[in-house]
């Protein structure tokens, strides 16, 4: 079975070096690639080799050790984060890749924690130890103190084989180990097979050093790693086929292309596929095409099989993330773009026509959220950062000769509730039918929203609730005070009623998007912003200043830490008043002083009456989110406003305490 290595790490700590190098030494390639000559191997996109930096992940097979890979080489730059993540899910394991001179940096962090949330195998290479300044034990000490105790330093392993003093490390990690070790010393053969399990188990993390600009270091590392990624896997190809794309792009004559890894079974040109709707119901759609790709190039496959990335040119309807085939399921991501802004574009331009672009590039990058509000002809997307604007920018005018500006980079606000309140629905034109009460309760922080069912089967039969839980799920519900994406709210349906003859499925999206939306204009409703997390490392001298600063931004922070003739400061505050930080630290500092920024949750905003008023929503007005209710009386369906909705309702839910 084939297997997937993918390099994560911080811009600019020697990435696609790395993999260049890696495909060179293991004869993939003729000569490494280098990004300052444009000449890498994965990163073929113009804005890739122009700006000298990965934004899209791409893909390339080798192999080595009696092995098979498939190397993904992943963005390093915060911006294109949602493109990282994408991609992590199929590896079989990871390296992370750490600068010796800047050691841990702000994405290094964001790509450990999503390879610890997918549970992905991981190996640490310290790079560039050839610059002046580096450090390899220090960063090592530092991954130990901040990632894990685990990160235990490999370079000298020899096939297989460790030193002493590494194997008895590896015995602190293991008590069966630690006994075996006692009794008769270090054996070769058995540490082996206990380290590819805690590889496995993410409870060991190896790590290595070199220099990949001059190629050193490479090879101990491969050697190393196919001895370590050697766990058996069950060979599963006669297995009904299940897959899980990781990306969507569109190749140079628009035919849409979803890159998958084949978990089970075997996919075949000509098979149908189960994947799932644009509503999320399973459909079967056909492969046309499978093609294997390296780089920008590829070569037709008649099959797939465990364990291979593929590209399938027919589905129309998935999305990174999905599982497709036996038991689809759509996929889940964590990254969550805290920045929003409006699309500009001349007036002589169709507005569809620009909308129908950016649909095509958030097929490709979910995390776009595109939003066409048709009341006041405005386009907006949602974003990582400014650059990524800038790549935005630059793609539209590349791939579709759309030349679009954008307006302010804003943070993107949510809303929640303080209180738990009950909201009702009802939708009876003439010949429809549905009616639903559910419970909005507060639940944690970044919990988003959840369903649950307190509604007994005999009241309302097992799919129509399934059909309510869609209809909950689906849609990005509207808070009343900006219009901000409601989240961290528990959902329960009390009870609801259809009719035998005239309920269709869309009566009850009707009644549940009018009952959240009656229960949120009931409730007391709390303004969310993000947040970031905050190192700032400056001259001892500027502390004063910087603390002053920070209380000025709104931000907590705790005592700085001193070391030496500097001051490390930590802390957390509003994204909207740290964002612009970094400019003004620049000079303050002379180009010395250091700042990290990593998005760490929300909490109630600094300023919602400066806010609200800012973006000036008026509820009452927003008729594509309606709270109000439609009956029917006389063979004519009327219309209820929110307020009164309750006392026309022919349901009456019993009370339920709503859960803490």
């Amino acid at each position: 079975m084939k297997r997937t290595i993918g390099v994560l790490a911080h811009v600019d700590a020697g990435k696609t070096t790395f993999c260049e190098q890696l495909l060179y030494q293991t004869g993939m390639l003729r000569r490494a690639g280098r990004v300052d000559y444009q000449t890498a191997y994965l990163d073929q996109s113009p804005i890739e080799r122009e700006r000298g930096i990965t934004v899209f992940s791409d893909q390339a097979p080798f192999s080595y050790g009696g092995i098979d890979w498939f190397l993904v080489d992943t963005p390093g730059h915060a911006d294109f984060s949602g493109e990282m993540e994408r991609a992590i899910p199929v590896l079989d394991c990871a390296v992370l890749l750490l600068s010796c001179v800047e050691g841990i940096q702000s994405h290094t962090e964001t790509a450990w924690g999503l390879l610890e949330r997918y549970h992905i195998p991981t190996f640490l290479f310290l790079n560039k130890t050839d610059r002046a300044g580096a450090d390899p034990q220090r960063v090592l000490r530092a991954l130990c103190e901040r990632f894990s105790s685990a990160c235990l330093d490999f370079s000298d392993l020899q096939m297989g084989k460790m030193s002493e003093p590494l194997a008895e490390q590896l015995c602190e990690l293991d008590d069966g180990l630690l006994e075996r070790y006692l009794e008769s010393g270090y054996e070769p053969a058995l540490w082996l097979s206990v380290e590819q399990r805690l590889i496995r188990e993410r409870k060991l993390f190896p790590v290595f050093c070199g220099a990949a600009l001059q190629g050193e270091g490479i090879l101990p590392f491969l050697d190393a790693l196919c001895q370590l990624v050697k766990w058996e896997t069950k060979e599963e190809a006669l297995a009904p086929f299940v897959g899980r794309v990781y990306k969507i792009r569109h190749d140079s004559q628009q035919n849409r292309l979803s890159f998958l890894k084949v978990q089970k079974g075997t996919l075949r040109v000509k098979d149908e596929i189960t994947t799932l709707s644009e509503s999320s119901e399973p459909i079967r759609e056909k492969v046309n095409e499978l093609r294997s790709y390296s780089g920008a190039k590829f070569s037709p496959a008649s099959e797939a099989g465990p364990g291979e990335l593929v590209a399938v040119c027919g589905p129309r309807f998935t999305r990174p993330g999905d599982r497709v085939g036996d038991a689809p399921k759509r996929g889940e991501l964590y990254t969550e773009p805290i920045f929003g802004a409006r699309v500009l574009f001349e007036p002589s331009v169709s507005a569809q026509t620009v909308l129908g672009c950016f649909r095509i590039l958030e097929s490709e990058d979910p995390l776009l959220h595109v939003l066409w509000n048709e009341q006041l002809q405005q386009l907006h997307v949602r974003v990582l950062g400014s650059i990524q604007l800038e790549v935005l920018q630059q793609l539209c005018q590349e791939r579709f000769g759309l030349f679009i500006r954008f307006g302010t980079c804003e943070v993107l606000y949510t809303e929640t509730i303080a209180a738990p309140v009950t909201g009702c629905g009802h939708f009876e034109p003439l010949r429809h039918y549905a009616e639903v009460h559910l419970l909005l309760s507060p639940a944690a922080r970044g919990s988003g929203i959840r369903f649950e069912s307190a509604c007994p089967l005999d009241l309302l039969s097992s799919n129509w609730q399934n059909l309510i839980r869609t209809h909950v799920l689906e849609k990005e519900h509207r808070g009343v005070l900006t219009g901000a994406p409601l989240n961290d709210v528990t959902v329960t349906l009390l009870c609801g009623r259809a009719h035998l003859k005239h309920t269709e499925g869309g009566d009850f999206r009707e009644a549940v998007y009018r009952a959240i939306r009656q229960g949120l204009f009931q409730a007391q409703s709390i303004l969310l912003e993000p947040c970031f997390r905050f190192q700032i490392e400056v001259e001892l001298a500027l502390t004063g200043k910087i603390l002053s600063d920070l209380q000025r931004l709104h931000a907590s922070f705790e005592p700085p830490q001193v070391q030496g003739k500097t001051a490390l400061i930590c802390g957390r505050g509003p994204a909207a008043t740290l964002m612009d930080y970094p400019l003004t630290l620049g000079p303050l500092t002379k180009g010395r002083g250091h700042i990290r920024l990593q998005f760490d949750g929300y909490e109630p905003c600094h300023n919602t009456e400066e806010v609200i008023a800012h973006i000036g929503y008026e509820r009452e007005h927003d008729t594509a989110n309606t709270p109000d209710s439609v009956f029917c009386a006389h063979g004519a369906g009327f219309i209820v406003k929110w307020q009164d909705a309750p006392h026309y309702m022919h349901c009456r839910p019993e009370p339920l305490t709503p859960r803490k």
